[in-house]
């Protein structure tokens, strides 16, 4: 069984590219928040609010083991917060192959649509300048656990087209 793991920060086009790769590969797509969601019957935004970051995250390492136990290939894309919680990045780097989907803060902030931000829990009431400005720091304190991807795809220079096309070309070189 072969497994990818799309890594990166929210808004870097994990689910969007990793369900066209899929799709253009004829494998499953898991996206981690999705499965989160199905299980406890509300979203993203809700859990973190109501049942805090630690339950949440607990959840999504469940929904990431679910994925690893998985019996077909998938493409799967985390949230933006999976790898850096406890042993989840080594989990992943395990189980299959790790992609992340690098872009600056400028460039993830130009992607997001005012639903985007909303949709986004630690993102929400943020301006524009603040909003660059907490990618910016929040990034940095993850890059060491992006960084331990086993492949870094610099998404900044390339289109959605030319990404996807590295993706599927990196699923085809896997064994």
């Amino acid at each position: 069984m072969k497994t990818l793991f799309l890594v990166g920060y929210m808004g870097c086009g994990k689910s969007t590219l990793g369900r066209k790769a899929a799709q253009r590969l004829g494998v499953r797509f898991a996206d981690t928040d999705a499965l989160v969601e199905a299980r406890q019957g509300a979203c993203v935004a809700d859990l973190f609010r109501y049942e805090g970051e630690e339950r949440f995250r607990e959840e999504e390492r469940n929904a990431l083991e679910e994925v690893i136990g998985g019996e077909t290939d998938c493409v799967v894309s985390t949230g933006g917060g999976l790898p850096i919680w406890r042993d989840n990045m080594t989990r992943m780097n395990a189980a299959g192959a790790t992609v992340y989907l690098k872009r600056s803060p400028e460039q993830i902030a130009s992607r997001l649509s005012p639903y985007g931000r909303q949709k986004r829990p630690r993102l929400r009431g943020l301006s524009d300048e603040e909003l660059v400005s907490f990618m910016t720091h929040d990034m940095a304190q993850r890059e060491r656990f992006y960084a331990q991807a086993s492949v870094t795809f610099d998404c900044g220079s390339m289109s959605d087209s030319e990404v996807l096309n590295r993706i599927v070309e990196l699923w085809n070189s896997l064994n």
